[in-house]
């Protein structure tokens, strides 16, 4: 109880600077309250997204590093909610460790904070729970979910996709939070590459390239809604990659082509298919499609002639995006012009 107590006390100041008006209670109550302006919307929709962070936390672990995985938990929610046209307004984070140690507790909500701010949503609660014997030393879960809202008549959900809309990428940061149980049995089991190793390619450490967190694209993404860019689809590209995500919002009767030379391919893939191809393997690149965002965090369908503005807008808020693609008429999948 001491621990939790102190962890609740060393976490407050990160919590406290994501409220937002409508936050009514501080930390520590039984549970969060938050005053919807229902006056900005005509038939407001709440839209929620839980997630967790995966496996990525083994890297985290072998690295003692504690502060951004938080901001992984939040993108992974909050991303989710804002491909349905929504405005994330708050999220609560669920934290379980067999041991509670404050000061790690404090790092990683530090980082869901972070990761609120990003997004600017209130870090509204959450829960943190000891459970003795249910996890290694030092190991924990981290979860969370978000819940955002939108105006019926503005909700995205791709009904209205058709045939010769284009399809924009924005730049991820690297892998995310996805393909983790793969990278770590190849790169760290299999090839047996210490996480200080010095990559060229990445210019600093594996371990740090490993840990970079998740891209959050709600503030870009919403000011484009705001000034009326007709996004009619938005898929965010996590497990399942590329080949998985994005038929998930095309209408029957339509496909997409992705041309994979369009976009600037982070160095991490590269690395991930030269070191298997170095252990004697290889990684088909429909699997890499299939498990990778393959630098590629989110992707808007939009009509052709809205791609440029939406891709110069983008780059102007400092978010690199691309036209990746178009929508043909066809079978719900993905195709890719290679």
């Amino acid at each position: 109880m001491a621990a939790g107590e102190q962890a609740v006390e060393l976490m407050k100041q990160h919590v406290r600077r994501t409220f937002r008006p409508e936050v009514l209670t501080d930390l520590g109550g039984f549970g969060g309250l938050f005053a919807l302006r229902v006056d900005r919307y005509r038939q407001p929709v709440l839209v929620a997204g839980a997630d967790g962070v995966g496996t990525k936390l083994k890297v985290a672990f072998a690295l003692d590093l504690h502060d951004t995985v938080g901001i992984d938990c939040v993108a992974m929610s909050v991303n989710d909610v804002l491909v349905q046209g929504a405005e994330p307004l708050f999220f609560l984070d669920y934290l379980a460790a067999g041991k509670l140690e404050p000061y790690q507790v404090a790092d990683i909500v530090k980082g869901v904070a972070e990761g609120c701010a990003r997004a600017g949503c209130a870090l509204l609660g959450g829960e943190t729970a000891e459970m003795p014997g249910f996890y290694p030393a030092g190991e924990y879960d981290l979860a969370g979910f978000a819940v955002g809202a939108v105006d019926r008549e503005r909700v995205i959900d791709g009904r209205n996709i058709v045939p010769g809309d284009a399809i924009v990428g924005l730049a991820s940061s690297g892998l995310h939070s996805n393909g983790y149980s793969l990278v770590r049995r190849l790169l760290l089991e299999e090839a047996r590459l210490p996480l200080d190793q010095h990559v060229p390619e990445f210019g600093r450490v594996l371990g740090e390239e490993l840990l970079e967190p998740t891209r959050i694209y709600v503030k870009p993404v919403l000011a484009l809604l705001e000034e009326g860019l007709p996004v009619r689809g938005m898929a965010h590209i996590t497990g399942g990659g590329l080949t998985g995500n994005i038929p998930r919002v095309l209408p029957e009767g339509t496909a997409a082509l992705l041309r994979p030379g369009a976009w600037r391919e982070p160095p991490v893939f590269g690395f991930i298919r030269d070191t298997a191809r170095r252990l004697g393997g290889g990684i088909d690149e429909a699997e890499m499609r299939r498990t990778f965002n393959m630098g590629l965090g989110l992707v808007l369908i939009v009509p052709g002639d809205a791609a440029d503005r939406a891709v110069r807008r983008l780059r102007e808020m400092e978010q690199e995006a691309w036209i990746v693609g178009e929508v043909l008429g066809g079978e719900r999948k993905v195709v890719y012009s290679d």
